[in-house]
């Protein structure tokens, strides 16, 4: 069976200060208290057939409320419990602005009542240093991925 697939887009802006990235931290009641290890790359799942550039700007303008960058370069893809693809794009975006869509799940479980939540209850911009201990673990290469482009650049 083949792996499934998820593809996003790793924003991110220059600033006095250097490099910073934009992350959204996970919704729903399992990450709700949780803080380090809890903020994820803007992305989703998709269909094999379907062209995982296409998926990854779909998933962030539907998790970020806004268009991914015109200009997309890859970061290549990384193989956890789904072969994720990411791309980075250099933008800036109001993190306080987000909107997000939604997913339900039975809350509590075994409750019978379902509830929704939004996929990214919070953006944020972090450094690299500091990206690196929010970020979920399975991501952490597309971070030096992303330094080495810049550093090329």
């Amino acid at each position: 069976m083949p792996p499934v697939r998820s593809s996003g887009v790793l924003l991110h802006r220059r600033t006095d200060d250097g490099v910073e990235v934009l992350l959204g931290h996970m919704g729903g009641p399992f990450w709700a208290k949780k803080d380090d290890g809890a903020w994820s790359i803007p992305k989703g799942e998709h269909d094999p057939d379907e062209d995982a550039e296409a998926a990854a700007r779909r998933e962030f303008g539907e998790e970020m409320g806004s268009p991914a960058p015109v200009e997309l370069h890859p970061l290549g893809e990384v193989k956890g419990r789904k072969l994720l693809a990411v791309w980075a794009g250099e933008g800036d975006v109001d993190a306080d602005a987000i909107t997000s869509n939604t997913f339900e799940i039975e809350w509590p479980p075994r409750s019978g009542r379902m509830l929704s939540f939004p996929e990214i209850d919070r953006a944020a911009w972090f450094d690299l240093d500091t990206a690196r201990s929010k970020i979920v673990k399975a991501q952490l290469p597309f971070l030096d991925r992303l330094a080495a482009h810049l550093a090329e650049a």
